[in-house]
């Protein structure tokens, strides 16, 4: 299985501390391997959430050069998704790395999943098309152009999350499907079997990684008009209150905040 990583700001904010243990997940401290991907929401694009940086590489995050610059590089955003890979459907391939970048309503949006989907052969008819060959490819596709079809306008993003929780049933049944999904104004998150999160707010407290042996104390990198949600596959640090995502639930993180937190519908893992 593949692990996730997301972030979901107030301000504009750095991911470097949380890359820094994340990237070790790809390769080193754990066995995921086959390529890693980030995507940042460029935060001098606030306003209009469209412009990001995307970088995949094939090689392992724990070996990558791109991964250890990105490390140094601490590059400010509002939201983020990232992704280490461990290879189930689908070659080690460069076209196969998440997260994937789609266009909608004039919007970048951004996709990683983690999990298995059996049997997933989506009716594609759209605009929406895989260029590699993973069934996670092909689960946002389908979910972009469903959402297409669903609003004539540019809908909000509540109107967003409700249509989200109509739609995810219908993948979630083919198996396993942990998701984070952005278009610069929001983070979703879906759970079927594994995904914490963490509020981070003032007053910030020291806190220590878990794959590295790395400590920081937040309130030193942060203001006190500083918040942000961080979003993992399975906890980050050893001294924070993380929570445990339910199966089925759909969570909508915006300005910092959990927005809303719902039942996407029945998961049946298959």
């Amino acid at each position: 299985m593949c692990q996730l990583l997301g972030m979901n700001s107030h301000l504009p904010a750095s991911l470097t501390l949380s890359f820094t243990g994340f990237s070790q997940r790809g390769g080193c401290t754990d066995h995921h391997g086959d390529g890693w991907g980030i995507a940042f929401f460029e935060s001098d694009c606030a306003a209009t959430g469209k412009g990001i940086r995307h970088f995949v590489d094939k090689s392992s995050a724990a070996s990558s050069p791109i991964a250890q610059m990105l490390k140094s590089y601490p590059i400010k955003s509002h939201n983020v998704i990232a992704h280490v890979r461990k290879a189930t459907v689908g070659m080690v391939a460069l076209e196969n790395c998440h997260p994937f970048v789609r266009e909608l309503w004039g919007r970048n949006w951004v996709f990683a999943h983690n999990g298995d989907l059996k049997n997933y052969a989506p009716k594609l008819h759209g605009s929406f098309h895989p260029v590699g060959n993973t069934d996670s490819e092909q689960a946002f596709c389908w979910l972009m152009q469903e959402l297409a079809k669903s609003h004539a306008g540019v809908p909000s993003v509540a109107e967003l999350s409700c249509t989200l929780r109509e739609l995810v049933p219908q993948i979630a049944r083919h198996g396993t499907f942990n998701f984070l999904l952005s278009n610069g104004q929001a983070l979703w998150a879906h759970a079927t079997t594994q995904l914490h999160y963490v509020l981070r707010a003032h007053p910030f407290h020291p806190v220590h990684l878990k794959d590295e042996d790395v400590s920081v104390n937040l309130a030193e990198l942060n203001s006190p008009q500083d918040r942000q949600v961080i979003v993992v596959t399975e906890p980050l640090t050893t001294d924070e209150a993380w929570v445990a995502m339910q199966a089925g639930e759909l969570h909508v993180f915006v300005d910092g905040m959990l927005a809303d937190c719902r039942m996407a519908g029945p998961v049946q893992v298959a």
